[in-house]
């Protein structure tokens, strides 16, 4: 296993912690929303980097990596998805259901500020993926609601779900959303605007204050794994000592059944009784005495 420096040298933007970095940088994060929506922005606030939101203390706790708000009140929260998970108790993909997760968290915590449900702001999910889940080609997958008896009808409730695929092969985007895949997919700077991403990272693995703070991060997500790897391994335990004991008790009812059986007066029904196993156990067990 690679030690925290080494680890920490070989960070990509692929990485949670690097982008979240790079993307606090308001001329970069700026230009690679106009770039990929093809508007101008004048301005974005950060409403905080991978904020968690938890509406209730019982709800389940989401990080985003980057939120912001524009000049008009649109928020945008993007994220960088390397995995394309699977659920194992259902073997589907969580991409789907996370994306409609994270927009009603969003819009959850903005009224919970205050915000009149009728004036919630446009928001865009945008997710950056270096695969394609659609497995279409598409460099862009965009999502709004439509009416599927008219689908030129759509419902205006300004709620944008956007699929990016590093991996893609056609579609009309910008020469520089096409470097920034291309940086993303395989550290290729091609662009002055990938080179400004590149440099960036340089600054960042320069500087001690981060890398002080990635081994903080790092150190506290290994105590929660070793945690929770206890956690598991206790309850294993127990589940094997509950297990052992019903085998040994299923073992005595079967010990008992033939001794029963072997001193020749007691009915089959008796022993199946007072030994509680079947009547079809115990005349199994007289079979094959």
């Amino acid at each position: 296993m690679q030690d925290l420096a080494t680890k920490f040298a070989n960070l990509t933007i692929q990485s949670d912690f690097i982008f979240k970095k790079v993307m606090s940088r308001k001329r970069i994060c700026k230009h690679l929303l106009e770039e990929l929506l093809q508007i101008e922005i004048a301005d974005i606030n950060y409403i905080e980097a991978e904020k968690t939101l938890e509406p209730e203390y019982t709800s389940r706790g989401i990080r985003l990596d980057i939120i912001v708000a524009d000049d008009k009140n649109t928020h945008y929260n993007l994220e960088m998805q390397v995995k394309n998970n699977k659920n194992p108790d259902t073997d589907t993909y969580v991409l789907p259901k996370r994306s409609r997760y994270y927009q009603a968290l969003l819009d959850i915590d903005l009224l919970q500020k205050g915000q009149p449900y009728d004036l919630l702001p446009p928001t865009f999910i945008i997710f950056i993926c270096v695969f394609d889940f659609f497995e279409q080609g598409n460099y862009v997958y965009t999502f709004k609601k439509c009416c599927l008896e008219n689908r030129e009808l759509e419902l205006p409730d300004e709620a944008t779900t956007m699929i990016l695929n590093t991996k893609g092969t056609h579609g009309d985007i910008s020469k520089d959303i096409k470097s920034f895949y291309d940086y993303v997919n395989n550290h290729i700077v091609t662009t002055d605007f990938t080179k400004q991403i590149d440099d960036e990272i340089s600054y960042l693995k320069l500087d001690t204050k981060v890398r002080r703070e990635f081994m903080l991060m790092e150190a506290r997500l290994l105590d929660e794994r070793r945690e929770g790897e206890a956690v598991g391994i206790a309850k294993g335990k127990e589940i094997g000592i509950a297990e052992g004991k019903e085998i040994g008790l299923a073992e005595e009812k079967l010990a008992t059944a033939k001794r029963m059986l072997a001193k020749g007066c007691y009915s089959l029904e008796v022993i199946a009784e007072l030994t509680n196993l079947s009547l079809a156990d115990v005349e199994k067990l007289k079979e094959e005495a």
